[in-house]
């Protein structure tokens, strides 16, 4: 079940909510007992530890892309 991030209008905390994706837009309480809560939209970002190989540096000189490349130069 994902996890939604709110923001609540009155007390201004922030806090997170696990529910389905059907009530991603449905407005949160806050821990405070505040109604009314926004969703705020959360980025994600992955950096490192992917799968995919890791680039090789370009040669300094020379011109070519070195020997992975697969480009004419």
């Amino acid at each position: 079940m994902p996890l939604y991030e709110f923001r609540c209008r009155t007390c201004e905390s922030t806090f997170e909510v696990r529910r389905p994706m059907s009530e991603a837009s449905d407005p949160a309480t806050c821990p405070e007992g505040h109604p009314g809560a926004v969703r705020l939209l959360s980025v994600f970002a992955s950096v490192g530890g992917g799968s995919a190989p890791a680039a090789s540096p370009a040669p300094s000189s020379g011109g070519g892309c070195g020997s992975g490349c697969g480009c004419a130069h």
